[in-house]
């Protein structure tokens, strides 16, 4: 006989206090989709997400045609489940794309802003995901954000415009490039990453505020712009910005990119502000040793390719030290 794991036993357990409830159907339905919240906030391991959306299916199951909007709600919440399991293949993502197709109408038509907003959200997000790998168009993301951004705003809900914002400024820099549609989209990402930050401080939102920062200072850093140098000091400025709040021993991965991100803006700029021209030696010096401080990090915490990633650019910039003709060039 195979023994359950812990996850199975806990689905085998909720399912039949559910079924022998004297509670109506559906009380049942809302029984369950609390009981797969519960799952899916706080997952010690993949198979929970697996649990709670087999407990989102038979709660639409329960609700059959009696609750359109409590159906709509179960949908919109197995979709965000979805969206958190860890897969190479795009079939969970398009799933949660359709269930939260089918849930925003009747959660407009019967539900609060907030709802339809956080659906909105979320189906930004899934189309950004699929139109990374060819099957969506990052416009229709785009299009979702906005709508959702019509609810979410800065004063009543900072912390959700700041995500709306960094996820709508990501969106843009994935806009396919043309001469004139390139520059155009770098300057909405520049901008959407302002207005998030508009909202956000580094007392009551610090990891929403070191995102928007670091990822500001990545936009700015490879904007195909004229202003090169200007862009690129501002762009220390902002990685400072998110090195308030990542530090290594705290968020070491995060604070990992950062520096990284730090390193290859520095090995770019000159060491004189005033002299564009000028020589960057100082420069130099300090992003190798941010990168050897980079490479360590990534390669105790398992990711291998970064720590290669930096170890080359290291290698890189010790050439130019030495007077051979290479720059390093990347991003974290």
């Amino acid at each position: 006989m195979v023994a359950l794991s812990r996850t199975e036993d806990q689905l085998a357990a909720a399912l039949k206090v559910v079924e022998e409830s004297d509670a109506s159907v559906i009380e049942k339905a809302e029984m369950l989709m609390e009981i797969a919240m519960g799952l899916q906030q706080r997952p010690k391991e993949a198979d929970d997400l697996l649990a709670a959306i087999e407990l989102y299916e038979q709660a639409i199951h329960q609700c059959g045609d009696q609750d359109a909007l409590l159906t709509a709600r179960i949908r919109a919440r197995m979709a965000t489940a979805l969206m958190a399991i860890p897969s190479e293949i795009a079939a969970p993502i398009e799933q949660a794309r359709d269930l939260l197709k089918q849930a925003t109408p009747v959660l407009a038509e019967g539900g609060s802003g907030e709802e339809v907003a956080e659906a909105e959200m979320n189906l930004g997000l899934a189309l950004q995901t699929l139109a990374g790998a060819g099957m969506a168009r990052i416009t229709d993301a785009i299009s979702a954000y906005q709508r959702s951004l019509r609810t979410f705003n800065k004063l009543r809900h900072p912390r959700e415009y700041a995500i709306l914002n960094n996820n709508l400024a990501t969106a843009f820099l994935s806009v396919p490039i043309t001469s004139e549609s390139g520059k155009i989209s770098e300057a909405l990402a520049v901008q959407s990453f302002e207005e998030g930050l508009s909202a956000v401080n580094l007392i009551d939102q610090p990891m929403e505020y070191a995102m928007l920062q670091n990822n500001l200072g990545n936009a700015l850093q490879y904007a195909s712009s004229s202003h090169r140098v200007e862009n690129g000091f501002r762009a220390l400025e902002a990685y400072d910005e998110a090195l308030k709040v990542r530090q290594r021993d705290n968020t070491p991965l995060e604070y990992a990119n950062t520096i990284a991100n730090k390193a290859n803006c520095l090995c770019n700029l000159p060491d004189d502000p005033e002299d564009g021209e000028a020589g960057n030696p100082r420069n130099i010096a300090q992003a190798i040793k941010l990168l050897r401080e980079a490479r360590e990090i990534f390669a105790a915490s398992g990711a291998q390719d970064r720590a290669e990633s930096a170890a080359q650019t290291i290698i890189e910039l010790e050439m130019a030290v030495r007077g051979e003709p290479s720059r390093a060039n990347g991003g974290f």
